[in-house]
């Protein structure tokens, strides 16, 4: 069974994006608990991997600043993928982000997602994110 991509963006409520990740799924069919885990875990450790000057996700986190850049640590170190999943699950079920499916919003972590090409997701973040 091979691989389908799916591109994932973020955009503010005006429609500007603001960043884009693409994520490989094994399966046709997630979660959209499936998809915030894997989103969120892939940007992670991304991050971990490189430890650039500035980490773009989806939560900012803790004993960070934000800058036009992106979110700079005072002092560098790695993330832990497990408290920005969390803070993202908590922010979804408080309406504080959007995720929208072809248009469609999600409405629960357990609601299904057809994974293809076509397939459009958009996260929107409400209000600042801030966690692990």
């Amino acid at each position: 069974m091979s691989a389908t991509t799916l591109t994932i963006r973020d955009e503010t409520m005006t429609g500007n994006i603001t960043g884009e990740l693409t994520l490989e799924f094994l399966t046709e069919t997630i979660t959209v608990r499936e998809l915030i885990r894997s989103r969120v875990y892939q940007e992670v450790k991304d991050y971990n991997t490189t430890q650039p000057e500035h980490f773009h996700g989806l939560v900012r986190p803790t004993d960070t600043e934000e800058t036009l850049n992106g979110f700079k640590q005072k002092t560098r170190r790695e993330i832990d993928w497990n408290q920005q999943y969390e803070k993202v699950i908590e922010a979804f079920e408080r309406n504080q982000v959007l995720i929208l499916i072809n248009d469609h919003q999600a409405e629960t972590l357990e609601e299904e997602i057809t994974v293809s090409p076509q397939t459009e997701v958009t996260f929107l973040k409400l209000t600042l994110l801030v966690g692990g």
